[in-house]
């Protein structure tokens, strides 16, 4: 029996020695909580948002339709309006008032959001500085914001109404219940601001040297808050910081403008045939099948209009505009208007701009020809573009509204310009159109989550510049692009799930972190195919419906079979940086002198008896039972010497034993020591100085001036997310390592992931593994050779 129980000892001696290094470098107090599902902290899945990222099967969304009719004042830089709004309500729910967004009362100081920040007294008083201090604080109403005249049903019955600032709510005569639609009629106007003195999105802008003006129409009417199944109504107030979240519905707009101006808005124009000159519609036509830009309004005749204008007549210009969520529009004497179409599944779609003198030498060889590569290579990563028209416009602005934008980028007076002003032009067209499809199709709530549109767009931008020019100087979306923002101290830091009014650093926490968070997802972690897969699952599942956080971290995980919640919890809940660090290098060869060492004592403790730590009330009462009696009784055949050991019977000498076993690794017969004789090992220890796990990328330069470049997957880090090691078998003796060569996860201190000087090897001697596949499984063995075959290390 003695015999029997030494044996076992001896085989289970050599696993111990590979388990107890494999706990010591992965130790149970190190393991946090960075590879935890996400489910108590996502919304709970129901029948409108399933666990799997998609719409459930009662998913339901509002509907609004408008029809307006407004007249732009040039003289008085005055809008007026009227509207009739047709509410739908598509919810389950029974509503007794509606919400409405007045932006445009930003700019009032009576009635704007006040949401004050901190301020300092400035080192030099400007003008400008002092005048808008001296307006904010005036309780006199400096006449901006929206004025509203009345509101009324459809049978002209006035409605009661209270306006909260930005917001507006309507009482409902009757209460709406589940599948009826509510009409009501608005009549309004409003002073239009200079968005470049009073900043906001919208306004006008006044050119002093010819004495014309360029109207840039955005959040310009009265329009619904989205009521929505996840938060009910989005009411939040707009300070100026947080953009918009809006239902779907079909446009109607009539804007009656200066004769001489001309209109670029959401949507199709109805009348062209009446508005453009018979000169300027042929032209329209020819563009219709044109190859290139063609000057439908040309700059000559944008010229003549800016030096004789015409201030007594008026046109109206018709749009209409389907299953959009909000309408824009701009208008100047001063627009030069190009197109061409583009093809995007065969769907032809109209590519436009509008730009003045001062931008025309950028924006006519660039900018409509920027509209139809965006659509088309978004239409590629996402879902095919679903509206007849996309334009560009030049406002001296960027936003972004359904199938139009406002941009930069003007050239200096001679028509020159720096090749900055021209990358920064082609950037921001390329990010405006994209907006097409975040937010304006893949609907998101951006007053809650600016990153769902920003980031996104941002990141798709990110693969359209690089598809237009290889070597475009993108600022946002390649890893190391992020890096400085990462290095920051953590209370200048927010996480990336951080409402939009409460961002600190708005343009790297909304725009470049989450663009930068789903290029390594696509390059480092998922790989092409995968994420680009999911990525189109989540365009296609959300198009005109509108989606949470939580629906496009589950549909990215279930369209690729990736767990990700590690990632989403890491780069969006957190404000951890990246920072591994390579620790140190060892290295070995296999004894090559073909020795046998010599035996060694081997001492093993003898393990305490295994018996339950605690007697609990079962087995007391079962030993009480005279009914019951237990086969170790009856059999007493049963009682080997571990049961007698356990029991002080078959009594142990001392607390040790010691015999003699072969050495570890001298257990190799002289083929496999040839076999192993060229091979290089190397074992690498890694600490996780940062906080953010990531994938383990290393390149190994060997000394025959070759590399190579392994991959080890985030998961390393699971068991213990502070310090790893790997072994690896090579072919090659290496010079020196590198790990994340190609900077592909904003590793924030490049100084700790360089190896150069490998020291000396310390010679082996190769063993064969004694103990079959399934025993070494079940006592949690592992067999290092093995593993070392892997290319990928283990």
């Amino acid at each position: 029996m003695r015999k029997l129980f030494f044996s076992f000892c001896l085989l289970f001696a050599s696993a111990t020695l590979l388990n107890a290094q494999d706990i010591q470098n992965n130790p149970g107090s190190n393991h946090g909580n960075k590879f935890e599902q996400l489910g108590a902290i996502l919304p709970t899945p129901n029948e409108y948002r399933t666990a799997s990222g998609a719409p459930g099967p009662k998913y339901w969304q509002q509907r609004c339709d408008y029809d307006i009719k407004c007249e732009l004042d040039e003289k008085k830089l005055k809008l007026t309006g009227s509207e009739t709004v047709t509410y739908y309500n598509n919810s389950p729910d029974i509503l007794t008032y509606l919400w409405l967004q007045l932006d445009e009362n930003q700019h009032s100081n009576l009635n704007n959001a006040d949401y004050q920040s901190s301020t300092a007294m400035p080192r030099q008083a400007t003008d400008n500085t002092l005048k808008r201090m001296e307006e904010s604080s005036s309780k006199e109403d400096n006449g901006f914001g929206f004025k509203i005249i009345k509101i009324t049903d459809a049978t002209g019955k006035a409605l009661t109404y209270t306006i909260n600032k930005t917001m507006m709510r309507v009482e409902l005569p009757t209460a709406l219940k589940a599948g009826q639609k509510f009409i009501f009629n608005l009549d309004w106007y409003y002073n239009i601001s200079d968005h470049t003195t009073q900043g906001g999105r919208g306004g006008y802008e006044y050119f002093p040297e010819d004495g014309n003006y360029l109207f840039t129409m955005t959040q310009w009417y009265p329009r619904l808050c989205v009521y929505s199944d996840f938060q009910g109504w989005q009411n939040h107030q707009f300070t100026g910081r947080g953009e918009f979240a809006l239902t779907f519905g079909n446009f109607k707009v009539q804007m009656t403008v200066p004769a001489d101006h001309v209109i670029g808005a959401t949507g199709q124009c109805l009348n062209y045939q009446q508005v453009l000159t018979p000169t300027e519609f042929s032209r329209w036509k020819q563009a219709q099948n044109s190859k290139e830009p063609v000057e439908v309004v040309t700059l000559d005749e944008a010229k003549k209009k800016e030096e004789n204008k015409n201030t007594t007549q008026k046109k109206t210009w018709i749009f209409r505009a389907d299953n959009v969520r909000d309408f824009a529009w701009g208008s100047s004497r001063k627009f030069v208007m190009d197109a061409m179409p583009a093809f995007v599944n065969g769907k032809k779609v109209m590519c436009m701009s509008y730009y003045a003198k001062e931008a025309y030498h950028l924006y006519r060889p660039f900018s409509t020809k920027l509209v139809a590569h965006t659509i088309k290579t978004y239409s590629h990563f996402t879902i095919p573009y679903p509206y007849p028209v996309a334009q560009s416009v030049e406002a001296s602005n960027g936003m972004e509204y359904p199938m139009i934008c406002f941009n930069y980028g003007r050239t200096e007076k001679d028509g020159t310009y720096s090749e900055a002003t021209k990358n920064g032009m082609i950037g921001v067209v390329i990010h405006e159109v994209g907006h097409n499809f975040f937010p304006m199709v893949i609907n998101s709530d951006e007053r809650q989550w600016t990153w769902m549109d920003e980031g996104l767009n941002t990141f798709v931008e990110y693969l359209t510049e690089e598809l237009w020019d290889n070597k475009f100087p993108s600022r946002r979306g390649p890893a190391w692009t992020i890096v400085d923002y990462m290095k920051l101290p953590k209370n200048q830091l927010e996480p990336i799930m951080t409402n939009s009014e409460n961002i600190v650093q708005f343009g790297p926490n909304a725009y470049s972190k989450p663009a930068t968070g789903l290029n390594i997802l696509r390059e480092t972690i998922m790989g092409r195919k995968l994420f680009d897969y999911a990525f189109k699952e989540y365009a296609r599942r959300w198009a005109f419906k509108h989606p949470t956080p939580a629906d496009f971290f589950r549909t990215m995980s279930d369209a690729s079979g990736e767990s990700l919640d590690w990632f989403w919890r890491g780069w969006f809940y957190s404000t951890d940086p990246v920072d591994i660090s390579l620790d140190s290098v060892k290295y070995a060869r296999v004894d090559a002198d073909g020795k046998v060492p010599g035996e060694r004592e081997f001492k093993q403790r003898l393990p305490k008896p295994n018996l339950n730590a605690f007697e609990d009330i079962s087995k007391i009462r079962n030993r009480e039972d005279k009914n019951i009696s237990f086969e170790t009784d009856r059999d007493t055949t049963t009682r080997d010497f571990y049961w007698k050991y356990d029991r002080g019977i078959e009594p142990y000498d001392s607390s040790s034993f010691t015999t003699t076993m072969p050495a570890f690794f001298d257990n190799l017969d002289a083929a496999e020591k040839e076999k192993y004789a060229n091979k290089f090992f190397y074992e690498l220890e890694f600490s996780n100085k940062g906080g953010l796990v990531m994938p383990l990328i290393i390149q190994w330069n060997y000394k025959d001036g070759t590399s190579e470049i392994d991959r080890i997957p985030a998961q390393i880090w699971r068991l213990n997310e502070n310090k790893v090691s790997k072994f690896f078998m090579k072919d090659k003796e290496v010079a020196s390592i590198k790990l994340d060569p190609m900077r592909e996860t904003a590793d924030i201190n490049e100084s700790n992931n360089s190896w150069n000087s490998i020291p000396q090897p310390s010679k082996f001697a190769l063993f064969k593994q004694k103990m079959g596949p399934a025993r070494g499984a079940q006592s949690g063995g592992t067999n290092p050779m093995q593993k070392a075959k892997e290319k990928k290390g283990f």
